[in-house]
């Protein structure tokens, strides 16, 4: 039986944990919120308290942390995750991290003799409680088929990309993340002057998402922000972390990036307005307030 190592049980990282456990695999999991302990033996893992000893039972470690720090504290400080582990092992993280900091661990990794995936996901909290998530997955392709069956497990068989060396997951994430947090300016700056002119809301998302100008936000998120909901599943700072993150790598990679360097803008005055809190739309809720027309259905 494959020894499962699982490091981060937040809100994502648990039903995920849980999924790998009913799926019957040994599955040994850590976080630094001891509080967590009794959930994680609930959903049927074993609990340690620190990075390494989750690493040193395991034949893969899995990584579901907050961003690149908490990755790279995890596996390379000292005692940590990456020093525990057995050559043979593989490490697979799927953290929305930074291609940069996942090259720096994969190049140790490697040198211990450990295989390395980046396996990203995609989709939130109940697509990872259902199994269902989407998995962008960089690394050999021979250790992406090696545990292809695992990987099917918290993710939806229909839905494993395997998209390129190691690095090419985390690219592929951020470049995601990056056209969903555009795609939700750019939607809400047509909705507020469309409100402005007097158009109804439903009757112009209908006509948005029945043109060429549709988008996945379009049809599946705006419900959400229609009934005020600004997505509380992920922190507004982490999103400014991962805007900063692409932006960077464009730059670094003589690659126009205007538009995108915008985006990035709005949020971070949407943190210094609200904060680090919990909250992916709250770059849409600074232009509503900015605008003085809140985005909901007239009662």
């Amino acid at each position: 039986m494959t020894r499962i190592g699982f490091l981060g049980v937040g809100r994502m990282g648990l039903p995920m944990c849980a999924k790998l456990a009913g799926a019957g695999y040994a599955v040994t999991a850590g976080d630094l919120r001891a509080e967590l302990e009794a959930a994680v033996t609930e959903c049927g893992a074993r609990w340690e308290s620190t990075s390494a000893e989750v690493a040193g039972a395991a034949d893969v470690l899995i990584t579901m942390l907050p961003g690149p720090q908490e990755v790279q504290d995890a596996m390379l400080e000292p005692g940590a995750a990456l020093d525990a582990l057995t050559p043979g092992a593989t490490w697979i993280d799927m953290s929305s991290s930074s291609p940069a900091v996942g090259r720096r661990i994969a190049e140790r990794a490697r040198a211990r003799g450990v295989g390395v995936l980046d396996a990203p996901v995609g989709g939130g909290v109940a697509a990872a409680v259902a199994g269902k998530l989407a998995l962008f997955v960089g690394g050999d392709a021979m250790l992406v088929e090696r545990h292809r069956a695992l990987l099917g497990v918290v993710g939806d068989p229909e839905r494993i990309l395997h998209v390129g060396g190691h690095g090419a997951g985390y690219t592929t994430k951020l470049l995601v993340n990056l056209l969903w947090f555009g795609q939700a300016v750019a939607t809400a700056e047509a909705l507020l002057l469309g409100r402005r002119a007097g158009i109804d809301l439903d009757v112009l998302r209908e006509a948005l998402a029945s043109s060429a100008a549709s988008s996945e936000f379009i049809r599946h998120d705006l419900e959400a922000l229609f009934n005020g909901d600004y997505l509380e599943s992920f922190g507004l700072d982490r999103c400014v972390e991962e805007l900063a993150t692409v932006t960077a790598l464009a730059r670094e990679s003589g690659v126009p990036f205007e538009l995108s360097k915008l985006v990035e803008r709005i949020h971070r005055r949407a943190l210094a307005r609200y904060g680090a809190v919990d909250g992916e739309l709250l770059a849409v809720a600074l232009l509503e307030e900015e605008a003085g027309v809140p985005l909901r259905r007239r009662r």
